[in-house]
């Protein structure tokens, strides 16, 4: 199983030393995320610092941007990165593209799907000599002059990820994309019986089987090296599980598991601002559903049997040890 880092909390100028740090701590793959930043910058800075590891978005929100722009994008740091380029998307949720972005939303996963297929087509376009001739319902893209066309790239086209929860968009993730993230927001129970047939139907229908498909299984992970400082970590990460809950997307995961009811009131607390008190209803049985906590021995340990279906493990890591070698004990622990 290969482990996974994210750029979460690194300044954006220190974006290059970051990921330089946790390739030598041993992971095998570092994301950025679309928060206050940019996330494709910081993987440029990145870029110039590492030499092995995956680098990737998880996730640049799609529906924000177009298939043009995701494309050139992706090209680039595919041809900056050597081929080490993931391009991570994800939909986000209606008010933040409506609102926030000030863009339409409909059918996210049709509309994610054909947002996928015209990457593709236009990375075709310059790799293959294939003319640009893509029409679709959401996206058309059918001009592409020699001065906008960069030519094939010397490594390939990059690795599309999709960040999915429901059904839905599973299948279409595995019909159309190259892996899957899995959100924080999850079981394995809720996994193995929603998620698992969805991806299944869309293998079949992409005509690929699971071998040629990747998982990359988000998993929080609360670390400490006494029980005090456990305590502390599996604290934070209430807060975190309870910010994931009061959406309304992510409902099915705790329906699941028959905590549905506590969904709509942790929806109605956060909108009072009540975060504090939203952390106390989050239950230790959810935690341990959710995350794994312990020494960092025993956290790596207890992801290889907990993530046994994933490809990928990306540590979503809550470490109270203070101790910089905690997160290379992590992945050695995780790898055997």
């Amino acid at each position: 199983m290969k482990i996974e880092a994210t750029l979460l909390g690194a300044d954006l100028a220190d974006s290059g030393p970051t990921a330089k740090r946790l390739e030598a701590a041993g992971v095998d793959a570092v994301y950025s995320f679309e928060g206050p930043h940019d996330p494709f910058f910081p993987l440029l800075l990145a870029a110039g610092e590492t030499e092995r590891v995956d680098l990737g978005t998880a996730i640049a929100i799609a529906f924000a941007r177009n298939p043009m722009l995701c494309a050139n994008i992706g090209n680039d740091l595919q041809q900056l990165t050597r081929g080490r380029f993931i391009l991570g998307l994800g939909s986000q949720i209606k008010p933040h593209i409506e609102k926030r972005f000030s863009q339409p939303w409909s059918r996210p996963a049709a509309r994610m799907r054909e947002f996928v297929l015209a990457i593709q087509a236009i990375w075709r376009c310059w790799n293959e000599g294939e003319p640009l001739e893509f029409r679709g319902e959401f996206y058309t893209h059918t001009l592409m002059t020699p001065f906008f066309n960069p030519g094939p790239n010397s490594f390939g086209p990059p690795r599309i990820f999709l960040a999915a929860v429901g059904p839905k968009m599973m299948e279409t993730c595995a019909e159309v994309a190259d892996g899957l993230f899995v959100h924080p927001l999850h079981t394995r129970s809720y996994f193995e019986a929603s998620a698992l047939p969805a991806l299944e139907a869309g293998l079949a229908r992409s005509g690929r089987t699971r071998e040629q498909f990747e998982i990359s299984c988000q998993t929080i992970c609360m670390v400490g090296s006494s029980d005090e400082q456990i305590a502390t970590a599996r604290a934070k990460a209430r807060g975190q599980i309870s910010f994931y809950g009061s959406t309304p997307a992510y409902k099915g995961v705790l329906d699941h598991e028959g905590w549905g009811d506590l969904q709509p009131l942790l929806n109605r607390m956060s909108k009072q601002g009540q975060w504090a008190q939203m952390m106390e209803l989050v239950s230790d049985e959810m935690l341990d559903a959710i995350g794994v906590s312990g020494t960092p021995q025993q956290v790596g340990a207890a992801l290889c049997e907990r993530n046994d279906f994933a490809d990928r493990t990306m540590l979503v890591l809550y470490d109270e040890t203070g101790d910089p070698d905690a997160l290379t004990d992590v992945v050695r622990a995780a790898k055997g």
